[in-house]
């Protein structure tokens, strides 16, 4: 398969869509045709296009080109609630098959696939598949992004472990900046620095633009471990 990276997150609610988002801008701003996936996503709405769920469509908008919708997302759900749950009740089979083959249909286009997951790491996405089985299927990299604020820490470490003991290789982490009054900041990405075993591939600041294409400036790392991780097409 070509290339990709599996972004995962301490929690929901942290901002894997933003940093996916922001990572997307800062490959494409450097030549790296990079294309955003998000195989599962929960909390769709009915549009005349189709079930659409907004972190799909912004990982679209900072795509390279104009990718189909089926491929960023093959597994459109309605409820907001954990995919197995809702995929369970709308009576949909979330396939690792069909995810494959989206993913496929992306890299013949792209040289770099963003692919983010739903929750944290540890969330089922069915009754027999879990997000690890994406990251060995694709053989990709994981990026964990850390969302900064109180049990940050804890979070991180245990994800950190749980990627490795899932036999997945942790390319590097992220912090991204989630609550603005949270005290410590700098000593907390200290101690993630050193507790985490592997490196920070960048830190975006809190900012209540949300501005994924500025907040790509802070992922120069995340490109560069790329490039490294992928030299023949990066």
């Amino acid at each position: 398969m070509k290339h990709g990276v599996f972004i995962t997150g301490t929690d929901t609610g942290i901002g894997k869509t933003f940093v996916s988002a922001s990572l997307l801008s800062a490959l494409n701003a450097v030549g790296r045709r990079a294309v955003g996936m998000k195989p599962v996503a929960s909390g769709c709405v009915m549009t005349p296009r189709g079930l659409r769920n907004d972190d799909a469509e912004t990982l679209l908008d900072h795509s390279d080109g104009v990718p189909a919708y089926a491929s960023v997302n093959p597994f459109p759900l309605r409820e907001a609630i954990a995919p197995h749950i809702a995929a369970c009740e709308e009576g949909v089979e979330i396939s690792l098959e069909t995810i494959a083959n989206a993913f496929e249909k992306l890299s013949e286009s792209a040289d770099c696939v963003v692919v983010e997951g739903v929750g944290g790491w540890c969330a089922p996405l069915s009754d027999s598949l879990m997000q690890s089985d994406i990251a060995k299927t694709f053989r990709v990299p994981v990026i964990l992004v850390v969302g900064l604020r109180l049990g940050c820490l804890n979070h991180a470490i245990l994800s950190a472990r749980a990627i490795q003991a899932d036999g997945c290789e942790l390319l590097g982490w992220i912090g991204n900046g989630i609550d603005p009054a949270m005290q410590r900041v700098r000593e907390n990405i200290d101690t993630l620095r050193e507790r985490l075993p592997a490196l920070c591939l960048g830190v975006v600041p809190f900012s209540k633009e949300r501005d994924a294409r500025r907040a790509g400036a802070h992922l120069r790392d995340a490109v560069t471990a790329l490039s490294d991780a992928y030299p023949p097409a990066l």
